[in-house]
């Protein structure tokens, strides 16, 4: 795996970045904590079937046709004609229970489906972090953990939750030689770990949620093992394991 016993956790600020990086015989932790990877976490701890996150609103509408409920969202905001957007609490619904989902967001399911060639694809997020970095560590094998960000710039949010996840692997892992994005990470976690709504107070995306009143959804992602889950990639289909 490499000269240490231990396997490598990098970190990708955006998935324009991606192509640097040697999926094929890693664990892709995909992150988009502001809203869809937490969304997806909540769904299928509220005991959805199976979730499929397609790249555009045409190919999410077209699931209709197939039973599934659905959900898109753009520019942060729900769409007309479907059954959810991409709030965490539109995922607590009782139409939830034993369904199929098809779901497009801005940036997080673009970020699975960018990943989707990993070796193994799974979903990041505050509210299963520790149920996932338990399963992770089981595992022994390499982990990315892959930031959505916003429209392939890096976002501070999806930075935070990856650097506590490294803090949260520190003693299982190593730092690759590509370790700075991880180092960076991890530091600024440490800032904000004390209060990270107070921290993202001048993020670009708290303010985009905030101009559309939803500043709940925010408190809601950045809570601990709310959703203790772990959505993972088969196919084209994530599941909860």
């Amino acid at each position: 795996m490499n000269r240490s016993s231990k396997p490598l956790i990098d970190v990708c600020i955006s998935p324009a970045l991606y192509p640097q990086f040697s999926p094929q015989d890693s664990i892709v932790v995909v992150i988009d904590i502001l809203r869809a990877t937490s969304s997806i976490c909540v769904a299928f701890a509220n005991g959805a079937s199976s979730l499929v996150p397609v790249a555009t609103i045409e190919d999410s509408m077209a699931y209709k046709t197939k039973g599934f409920l659905i959900g898109a969202e753009r520019q942060g905001a729900m769409l007309d004609g479907f059954d959810f957007g991409n709030s965490p609490f539109s995922y607590m619904d009782a139409r939830i229970k034993n369904s199929n989902i098809a779901l497009t967001t801005t940036n997080g399911t673009k970020a699975l489906n960018i990943a989707k060639n990993a070796h193994t694809v799974v979903v990041g997020s505050f509210l299963n972090i520790d149920v996932l970095s338990q399963w992770l560590v089981k595992q022994n094998r390499n982990v990315i953990c892959l930031c959505a960000g916003w429209k392939n710039s890096m976002n501070l949010e999806d930075t935070l939750f990856a650097g506590a996840l490294v803090d949260a692997l520190q003693n299982d892992f190593d730092f690759s030689d590509f370790r700075d994005s991880a180092i960076a990470a991890q530091q600024l976690y440490s800032l904000a770990k004390n209060d990270l709504y107070g921290y993202l107070d001048n993020s670009s995306h708290r303010k985009r949620l905030e101009r559309l009143h939803i500043e709940d959804d925010i408190h809601y992602c950045l809570q601990l093992n709310k959703a203790p889950v772990v959505p993972v990639l088969r196919g084209h289909t994530l599941y909860a394991l």
